[in-house]
């Protein structure tokens, strides 16, 4: 495999046409004749409809048609429980499980009550604000106190459980009993939802800000009752998602209802204040940890216990102790999850959903349980490395997190680190050193692919998976470089529509590993039908044998006769060489698939003026080859960042009076902006793991996220002695003269 492509840094191909404006979302689609559509959205968050007056709406400019209960077209359920990785390319997926307008019953704010569809964008909205709705209101569950305080959590049944930890625990030398909670975070991609729906000769086109057209256009085929022939979901471009796009919501369904009915193209476009209500968000999670190590600070016993909100009628589990079976060696361990419903939206996936949130707890308990047993926390987590999955009882297929623990030490600066609490200073500023590690799932899921060598001298590839923004289209064409030899520019990559061949959800850092097989196998598939006609009698290797012949840049060889691969098509007068490619699930029967890293990080606290930053991180993770070096680099810093926002500024308020989100904007809700990063340096060890596909790829995406805020958290502590157990790390936290210890929600 040629080492100049796979592994380089090549530009992203698709770059160009984003930064001259060529590339077309979901929200640039105007079909010919296409109207409006604005929604109506519920100011309670839980009672019901008790009258909507639509009539000086209705007389308003432009309007078109108003939808609500009483008038929506009929829809079907999506079949529950669907969704599987093994049968990725024909499920259905769905999380807010009630149809848009279904009945009258409000379940959380912001809930669509009705939906106008108008000529144009400004007098859609204009309507909107006229529609008069009166409610029976009713008591609110604002949140998770809210929720434990209505009734017990539900029993997920998804748990594990290997020796006897509660004895184990008991008879610790050294234990830890802590609970941690994180808040709700909304995901809020600069491209906010949006949906261009139009009917032709029966047939929906939808144009959708979505992370899976294959999922997508299997659910919408499950709600308006129509084969999936009938359906086609186009996303050529997303302005990313973070997870709130893989699945269908309900504005995608009201806006297929609405161009229905009227007959025109409509487009729907959620407003940024629904972007918090009606399209998930990261749910509020309370976790217990109880950790307890012997006189040597070996763990002895670990248990994670996690409670998440969900919405009403709308299961959703965070998985947030999934990664502490399996992190840390230990013979004792129990994990549990529970869920409680509060007025809120469904919640959904959110990047690394379950491990982001769950290990801040793991890593905050485990830095705590170091410093009991009076042991560095870089070496306490060396001593209780796990040489294998000791909950799958299977090895590691690779785990270099030994190696990723030194170096990013060594890089970082971490012997340096004095032990003492505020004890290094420079200047105004005390310096915090904080650790943890990350991990992540190895995952590869089915795919097909199609590629053709065409007889101009390029290539194609389809596939009907889509590029969120992380590098989709470049590593395809990398991949179909590496095996025929041409340049990049010679390639061109299709992604993001459901007629092509079916790809798998842009999620779960699985798409690299999963795609690449199928690419490469449609590409050899290609090659071998090109091979085949040029040892016809005119095809101008008519004397060689089709398994002797090699590829080399653009050209068959045979001996010292090389033929380009268009000439091989022009002699022949054929357009083109085709191949398919269909690849499946990892062999999980020998090996467990995760990939591993390390996070260093150095905060600066000045109490004088009461100013925290994030001044330095120093990541070492293990992903297997690394395809494009410079996409790979980009996903993980852009998790970094996104996970300081999570240490230290994100959380979705709601009124406890009421459940109504009061920050549900950009001016209230708190990200990173240039002025809070810090200096990044990303280490990538790039050990192929050739038992998850030829590659040796794993998934990058969500991995630099997890752990982040708790070694941000560990940091603070050290700089300031306050242990923060409650996310965002707030200044008001830090500058209070109470003791932070986390309690649990009651």
């Amino acid at each position: 495999m040629s080492e100049s492509i796979m592994g380089a840094s090549p530009r992203r191909v698709d770059g160009r046409l984003k930064v001259t404006g060529q590339a077309m979302y979901a929200a640039d689609q105007h079909p010919q004749g296409m109207v409006f559509a604005y929604g109506v959205f519920s100011n309670v968050a839980s009672g019901s409809i008790k009258s909507l007056d639509i009539e000086s709406a209705r007389r308003s400019a432009g309007v078109i048609e108003i939808l609500h209960h009483g008038n929506f077209p009929q829809a079907f359920h999506s079949p529950p429980a669907q969704f599987s990785l093994e049968k990725v390319l024909t499920s259905t997926r769905i999380d807010e499980k009630r149809l848009p307008f279904e009945d009258e019953v409000i379940r959380y704010a912001g809930q669509f009550v009705a939906l106008i569809i108008a000529d144009t964008f400004e007098h859609a909205r204009e309507a909107a604000y006229k529609v008069k709705v009166s409610y029976t209101d009713s008591r609110a569950l604002a949140n998770l106190k809210q929720g434990l305080q209505q009734g017990s959590p539900d029993d997920s049944g998804r748990g594990h459980k290997r020796g006897n930890p509660a004895e184990a625990f008991d008879a610790g030398v050294q234990t830890i009993d802590a609970t941690y909670t994180t808040p709700v975070e909304t995901h809020n991609p600069m491209e906010m939802h949006a949906t261009v729906a139009l009917w032709e000769n029966n047939k929906l086109v939808v144009y959708e800000s979505t992370q899976s057209v294959v999922v997508h256009r299997n659910t919408l085929a499950q709600i308006f009752g129509l084969p999936t022939e009938r359906v086609e979901v186009r996303a050529p471009f997303i302005g990313s998602g973070f997870g709130a796009k893989l699945w269908v919501w309900p504005h995608s369904v009201a806006a297929c209802a609405a161009a229905k009915v009227v007959g025109r193209p409509v487009q729907l476009v959620v407003p940024r204040a629904q972007m918090f209500t009606t399209v998930g968000h990261r749910p509020e999670t309370q976790q217990r940890m109880r950790l307890a190590a012997d006189a040597q600070g070996k763990l002895v016993s670990l248990r994670h216990e996690s409670v998440n909100t969900r919405g009403m009628g709308d299961p959703y589990l965070e998985n947030c102790a999934g990664m502490s079976a399996s992190l840390y060696s230990c013979a004792n361990v129990e994990t549990s999850h529970a869920t409680v419903p509060v007025n809120r939206g469904a919640p959904t996936s959110m990047r690394a959903p379950g491990a982001a949130p769950g290990l801040f707890a793991l890593e905050s308990a485990i830095d705590e349980l170091a410093e009991k047993c009076q042991l560095d926390p870089l070496a306490f987590r060396q001593l209780n490395w796990a040489e294998q999955n000791e909950e799958e009882k299977l090895p590691w297929s690779g785990n270099h997190l030994r190696e990723a623990l030194a170096e990013g030490a060594k890089r970082f600066g971490w012997d340096k680190r004095n032990p003492k609490t505020g004890s290094m200073r420079e200047g105004h500023e005390v310096i915090g050193y904080g650790m943890a590690q990350c991990n992540w799932e190895a995952l590869r899921t089915p795919s097909k692919a199609r590629v053709s060598l065409k007889s101009d001298g390029s290539a194609e590839a389809f596939c009907g998976v889509q590029d969120i923004g992380t590098g989709t289209y470049t590593v395809i064409a990398q991949c179909v470089s590496d095996l025929t030899g041409l340049p990049l520019n010679k390639i061109v990559v299709h992604l993001g529509d459901s007629t092509f061949p079916p790809g798998p959800v842009s999620g779960g850092s699985w798409v690299t590993a999963s795609v690449l097989p199928a690419v490469a196998e449609a590409t050899r598939a290609a090659l071998t039908q090109l091979k085949g006609f040029a040892v016809s009698t005119d095809g101008g290797l008519a004397d060689a044998k089709p398994d002797a012949i090699k590829v080399s840049n653009g050209k068959l060889e045979s001996g010292t006769t090389s033929i380009a691969f268009a000439d091989v098509l022009k002699r022949l007068k054929l357009s083109s060489a085709e191949g398919e490619g269909h690849t499946g699930m990892a062999d999980t029967e020998k090996h467990a698939f995760g990939s591993f890293g390390a996070h260093f990080v150095e905060v600066r606290w000045d109490p004088g003026i009461s100013r925290l930053r994030v001044s330095r991180v120093v990541s070492a993770i293990d992903v297997g080859k690394v395809i494009n070096a410079k996409t790979s680099l980009n996903q993980v810093e852009g998790a970094i960042v996104m996970a300081i926002g999570m240490a230290l500024f994100e959380t979705t308020d709601y009124d406890e009076r009421n459940a109504m989100p009061v920050n549900n904007n950009y001016a209230e809700y708190m990200v990173p902006v240039h002025a809070d990063q810090p200096e990044i340096e990303v280490i990538l060890l790039d050990y192929p793991d050739y038992n998850l596909n030829e590659f040796g790829a794993r998934g990058i995406g969500e991995i630099g996220i997890t752990g982040l805020a708790a070694a941000v958290a560990n940091a603070v502590y050290h700089a300031t002695g306050k242990r923060v157990r409650d996310l965002p790390i707030s200044l008001e936290k830090l500058m209070s003269d109470e003791a932070l210890q986390g309690t649990a929600i009651s």
